[in-house]
C-alpha cells in the first residue's frame, strides 16, 4: 500500500472497550487520582469510575500543556505516541498506557529501557469505531505499558 496516497488516513478514533479496563482493574490503584488524558468519546473515564476509581480526571485539556492526577491511565492516540512519549519522560508520572506491541521497539521508547513493565492481554483487543461495539477484529496486538506501577512482575500475562 502506498502510505503517501490520499486513501491512507491515520485514524485515532478507536475507543477502548470497557472489558480492556476490566482486565487490568486489579492493577489500577483505586486510592489515587487517575488521569485519563485523552478524551476520545469520553467513556474511558466513565468506565474507570465504574471499576472503583474514586477520582478520575477525564477532560478535554491539552495533554501537552497539562499535568493532572497521580497516575496516567489511557489508550493514547497512536499517531501521536512519538510526541506523547517525550512528554511522559518529562512528567515522570506513573502510567498505564494501552498501545500496540510494536511501540516497544521504537527509538523514542528507548528512554524507558529497563523501566517498563508490561501486561499482556490473553486475547486481541477489539477497539470501538464510531460507537459501534461490533467493530471488526483489530489486526494488531496491544500491551499495557506500565511505568512506576510497582507490579509484582515485569511481565504479567492477563487471564
Amino acid at each position: 500500500m502506498d502510505f503517501n496516497c490520499k486513501s491512507f488516513i491515520k485514524h485515532d478514533d478507536y475507543m477502548t472497550p470497557k472489558y480492556a479496563w476490566e482486565d487490568i482493574q486489579q492493577y489500577i490503584p483505586k486510592d489515587k487520582v487517575i488521569w485519563e488524558a485523552f478524551m476520545g468519546d469520553g467513556k474511558s473515564g466513565e468506565y474507570l469510575r465504574e471499576l472503583g476509581c474514586k477520582e478520575v480526571i477525564h477532560n478535554d485539556n491539552d495533554f501537552f500543556e497539562s499535568n493532572e492526577g497521580d497516575i496516567l491511565v489511557s489508550n493514547p492516540p497512536f499517531s501521536l505516541v512519538k510526541k506523547i512519549v517525550p512528554r511522559l519522560i518529562e512528567l515522570d508520572k506513573p502510567f498505564i498506557l494501552l498501545m500496540p506491541v510494536s511501540k516497544i521497539a521504537t527509538q523514542y521508547f528507548k528512554d524507558f529501557k529497563n523501566k517498563i513493565q508490561i501486561m499482556i492481554p490473553d486475547k486481541r483487543i477489539n477497539f470501538i469505531k464510531n460507537g459501534n461495539e461490533k467493530t471488526s477484529n483489530c489486526n494488531f496486538d496491544c500491551f499495557y505499558y506500565c511505568y512506576k506501577m510497582n507490579l509484582p512482575r515485569d511481565i504479567i500475562w492477563l487471564e
